[in-house]
């Protein structure tokens, strides 16, 4: 069956829900579970010089968020008994980071957590998960 999982996280209520289901999938099939957080670039340009907070500061802070992100993770999964491993890694577009992430690390499913937004909102809001979705030859288990 699958043998190395990947849920990206970002710590939101939804993606905790992605989280459960992978560590329970992975402990079911004997898996290893990876996870990622994509932090943002910093946001350069003219309106970069103008903002309050610096570049090392920004980048820290989102250093911060992310391993607490991914470090919960990994305690969930130290809790049921599955192999971890957490990466933090930097993207302009998460979704590029995600599918890049499963493919160096062998993964063979991504389980990623959908609002389940439709119509309008969901094209103009768009989705990371939709677009790994598209994207990905990897099997995609979306969770809702």
């Amino acid at each position: 069956m699958f043998k190395r999982i990947l849920v990206p996280t970002d710590g939101s209520e939804i993606s905790q829900q992605s989280v459960q289901t992978a560590v329970a999938l992975a402990k079911s099939v004997n898996a290893e579970l990876h996870t990622v957080c994509v932090k943002e670039p910093f946001p350069y340009g003219a309106i970069s010089e103008m903002q309050p907070t610096p570049p090392q500061e920004f980048f820290d802070a989102q250093e911060r968020m992310a391993t607490r992100h991914v470090a919960a993770v990994a305690e969930s999964c130290r809790q049921a008994g599955v192999p971890c491993t957490a990466l933090t890694v930097e993207g302009l577009h998460p979704w590029e980071e995600i599918i890049a992430h499963a493919e160096r690390t062998g993964c063979d499913l991504i389980v990623m957590a959908s609002h389940g937004r439709r119509g309008v909102s969901a094209l103009l809001l768009g989705s990371e998960t939709q677009k790994v979705l598209t994207h990905t030859r990897i099997p995609v288990l979306i969770v809702r």
